[in-house]
């Protein structure tokens, strides 16, 4: 588990491969990936906004970002925690993801980032 932490807010990213896909006639890798987001600071922070780069061998990025994740934009106050599941396809079997989230200090109405820290999406075979 990869973790980073912003302005007291903790980033843990842990990621499986789920396999191949076939979609339109071309093969993806899936990667599911679950975040942790835990509020060790002592203010009341909202998660507005996501942006994330994904990368994978074959040289292709994409860009995602929007208003908050998986359809909602959780408030957190001292000492909680947010989970959620997703994830992605890509077309080669190795990969990278990382970004930030654009959250807001409740208290102050201060913007600020949180960064995801970058981790790794392999097939495990490859590591054999």
């Amino acid at each position: 588990m990869i973790h980073q932490v912003t302005k007291g807010i903790k980033i843990s990213v842990n990621t499986k491969y789920k396999g191949i896909h076939q979609r339109n006639s071309k093969i993806f890798h899936v990667f599911s990936y679950v975040i942790r987001i835990e509020n060790t600071s002592t203010e009341t922070v909202k998660l507005t906004d996501r942006f994330w780069k994904i990368y994978d061998t074959l040289n292709n990025i994409e860009i995602v970002s929007g208003e908050g994740v998986v359809g909602q934009t959780p408030i957190l106050k001292p000492e909680e925690t947010y989970t959620y599941n997703s994830g992605c396809f890509l077309e080669s079997n190795i990969g990278a993801m990382k970004g930030f989230y654009t959250m807001i200090n409740l208290t102050t109405f201060e913007q600020f980032k949180v960064i995801i820290p970058t981790f790794q999406l392999a097939n495990p075979l490859l590591s054999n």
